[in-house]
Order: structure tokens, then sequence, then C-alpha cells
């Protein structure tokens, strides 16, 4: 288990950076998706971009009920409806706001063994995928809260 430093925001200024498209699955990769998911499942996250371990590549490792998802040059291509429910990050501890979201999206993406899928997500996991390709983008979720919905549990 190789679990990896969670930038923050306040400290390190990489997670405003747009992360680059990854050209080949290699054993770089691979380890990369392994710490990234060791990583998060020690957290207790629900998604995990590499940027958030200090890695600019465009990779994100997800959990939903089914298990882990491996989404490598995630791209969304159809998203519908709306949500607006208080969001968090493992790289902004102790922020929340609410953030408004799709209900719904489509995903095309590269897996771990370099096949293309397309996945579908609903509510929370439409939440989760939007946060965590946000982060690709170098966009955090304090950038699109709702006004008036800012909670900071630091100062509590």
């Amino acid at each position: 288990m190789a679990l990896r430093k969670i930038m923050r925001y306040d400290k390190d200024d990489i997670l405003k950076k747009k992360s680059i498209k990854v050209d080949q699955i290699d054993k770089e990769i691979l380890t990369l998706l392994k710490d990234m998911a060791d990583t998060m499942y020690s957290a207790n996250a629900f998604g995990l971009s590499a940027v958030q371990i200090g890695i600019l590549k465009r990779v994100v490792v997800l959990k939903d009920e089914t298990g882990l998802i491996n989404l490598i040059n995630p791209v969304i291509i159809r998203m519908s409806g709306e949500q607006q429910v208080m969001e968090g990050c493992l790289s902004i501890p102790g922020i929340y706001g609410k953030v408004k979201r799709p209900d719904s999206v489509l995903v095309k993406a590269l897996n771990d063994r370099g096949k293309t899928i397309v996945m579908e997500g609903k509510g929370f996991l439409a939440r989760v995928v939007c946060h965590e390709i946000d982060h690709l983008d170098g966009v955090l979720f304090i950038d699109k809260i709702i006004p008036g919905t800012f909670v900071n549990y630091n100062y509590f």
C-alpha cells in the first residue's frame, strides 16, 4: 500500500493548474492508479484526481457501490438535470458549500487496460465525477460555491 500526500489548496499551487492528457498507459500510470486508490480508500473518500497528489495527469479514481472505477483522460460527453448539494474536498479540509452540478453525466474515458469506456453517473456519482474532472482543469469546488452557502468548520 503506497499512500501519497494530498495537496492542500492553501499550500500547493499545483491544484490550480490544468492536467495533461495521458498518452500511454504504462507501468508508471498503473502504479499511479494503485497509489491513488490506496490513498482514496485510506482517506475514506469517494474520488481522487492525480493532481490532488501532485501529478498533473488526467487520471481519476472513484468508488461506487460496484467498487473501484479508474478513469484516464475522462471527458463529459453529456449532462442533464441539476442538483445543488453541499460538497467538501480532501484538498480543502473543513470547508463546505453548495455547488450546482448536473444530476446525470455520461463520461468517456480509458480504463486501466487502455480500453475506451462510457460510464453513466447519476446523483451522487455524477457529482463526484464532475468534482474530480474539475480538478483536472484546475477548478476547485470553492470556485463554484453558491453564494451564501459557504461553511468553514475550521473555526468551530
